[in-house]
């Protein structure tokens, strides 16, 4: 059985960062893939907000996340995180990862939807996640204090009166083994695969949830799942992404008879929040108009120069985005919730900590704000690394409960059930997509139910305990709110004004009540 000082669950952004922070304390790092393979960090193509350009101020910054939000963002979260944007972005830059800069040495920051400043600051202009992931893989391999346990997936957690002291992990030959810690981070990424159309890389299955989920954990927010408006639309899966950016720089969405739909749904149209704007895209599809991205006079010929990762992918099906519409679709993106934790990234179980998307903090509220997850993901990094550098040394000791470590493991095999996974991926879209309502979400939970009594491959029992959460989550909202729209329950209701929060044990008792 091997133990570790401090064990990170996931390969992307906040795990790895977190990892760095926490150097040299031992940290061994458990990733599904090679590192930097597979992270949805990797594929995030705007930037890092940060409210580091002329005239901008994390109070500005913390305004429009609260407005993005749409009502139940926790401010003091957001404004910490905001003040702390300019030291982990100095942070990354020492990290190696190269910032666009100008001739005078500032950055060279983007405007994205619901901001009202220039603030997100990129990579070669869409190319962010993959520097960043770049850098910091290459700091982690060069970091002796940091053990990389690629090809391993964590399965279950393991708990002993009442704390987490472990997980149990299986190699990518099958092989399951336990692994022992006196400190959990779970950083295990979202829950793209859920949906049948998804911007997120195959491995965003949400085990991390579920995970937490069946080991008592709170849940917070877990109704509110971001689609993006602009997935390329060309049969992929996952769906490639055409960034905010390019909206920023003058792109804009039209139906197929050229007509600007955005105008008459929001006053910033192209620019409103992407819940706005993802409903509008989708009421175009659903009513036959279709929907495109037009970049053709903006950015026009720079189109190749300033968006090389989009640019290269509309080649890559024969479209050419100086000359050619993009065809686009809301696609899933982005949970705004996940496994509630504090200020500190510690979870409602002793000895778990959790960040970055699997994490529910407070700072996205209804509706994340564009390029704020890969600033929330190194801020809550750094916290929860303070968090541990100052924890009492004997406040857990693994050693206590080795004997209990040492039962064998139940070799269990993986049995592939892609007909299962797949019906419940178009019932997650069809029932609790961008559009929900309570037949439809009935009806979800129903089908849930039936493929979890069927799953006999661990992957689809988690994918099935999250979409419990998120469906039952979504039916107790009975208003129309960010991320969460009931077609019965058009608008927002200032009674719910609050943030969720349910256990597995109470979503399976709003599922039993059907």
């Amino acid at each position: 059985m091997p133990s570790s000082d401090i064990l990170i669950v996931g390969g992307g952004i906040a795990g790895l960062f977190c990892a760095l922070k926490l150097a040299p304390k031992r940290v061994t790092l458990v990733a599904p893939v090679t590192l930097g393979q597979g992270a949805s960090s990797t594929w995030a193509q705007g930037g890092v907000a940060a409210a580091v350009g002329p005239g901008d101020t994390p109070e500005k910054h913390t305004l429009d996340t609260l407005i993005a939000g749409a009502g139940i963002c926790d401010r003091d979260i957001v404004l910490g995180m905001a003040r702390e944007a300019a030291a982990r972005i100095q942070d990354l830059l020492e990290a190696g990862v190269p910032f666009d800069k100008d001739e005078a040495g500032l950055f060279l920051q983007s405007r994205e939807a619901a901001h009202g400043e220039r603030r997100v600051v990129r990579v070669r202009g869409d190319m962010a996640g993959r520097a960043i992931m770049d850098a910091l893989v290459a700091q982690v391999r060069a970091t002796p204090s940091i053990e990389i346990l690629d090809a391993h997936t964590a399965e279950e957690l393991i708990q002993h009166h009442g704390r987490v002291i472990g997980a149990i992990l299986r190699h990518s030959d099958g092989r399951r083994e336990k692994i022992a810690a006196s400190a959990i981070i779970l950083a295990s990424g979202g829950i793209g695969h859920l949906y049948a159309i998804t911007t997120n890389p195959e491995e965003a299955r949400c085990q991390g949830i579920a995970m937490a989920g069946r080991a008592g954990a709170i849940i917070a927010d877990a109704e509110f799942v971001q689609f993006h408006p602009t997935a390329i639309d060309v049969g992929r899966d996952p769906a490639p992404l055409a960034t905010e950016s390019l909206r920023g720089e003058g792109a804009v969405l039209i139906n197929k008879a050229g007509v600007r739909f955005m105008q008459a749904l929001h006053p910033d149209a192209e620019l409103g929040p992407r819940d706005i704007v993802a409903r509008g895209v989708f009421a175009e599809l659903q009513a036959g108009r279709g929907a495109y991205l037009d970049g053709r006079k903006h950015p026009g010929a720079h189109f190749m120069e300033d968006f090389p990762g989009v640019a290269e992918i509309c080649l890559s099906v024969g479209i050419d985005p100086e000359i050619d519409l993009i065809p686009i679709c809301p696609a899933q993106h982005y949970h705004m919730g996940g496994i509630w934790t504090d200020a500190r990234g510690r979870t409602s179980l002793g000895n778990l900590w959790a960040v970055g998307e699997v994490a529910s903090t407070g700072v996205h509220g209804a509706n994340r704000l564009a390029s704020n997850s890969l600033l929330e993901a190194v801020v809550f990094a750094a916290r929860i690394a303070d968090d541990l550098k100052t924890r009492d040394h004997h406040e857990f000791d693994v050693s206590l409960v080795e004997g209990f470590l040492r039962s064998r493991v139940p070799q269990t095999p993986v049995i592939a059930q892609p007909h299962l996974e797949q019906k419940l991926r178009e019932t997650m879209s069809t029932h609790c997509g961008v559009i929900r309502n309570e037949a439809g979400l009935r009806q979800a939970l129903h089908t849930i139910g039936a493929i979890e009594q069927e799953a006999r491959n661990p992957n689809l029992r988690n994918m099935c305990t999250t979409a419990l959460i998120i469906v039952a989550a979504a039916l107790a909202r009975q208003e129309s709110r960010g991320g969460h729209f009931r077609s019965d329950f058009p608008e927002s209701d200032p009674d719910q004004a609050r943030r969720s929060r349910l256990t597995l044990r109470e979503a399976r008792l709003i599922a039993s009540g059907l």
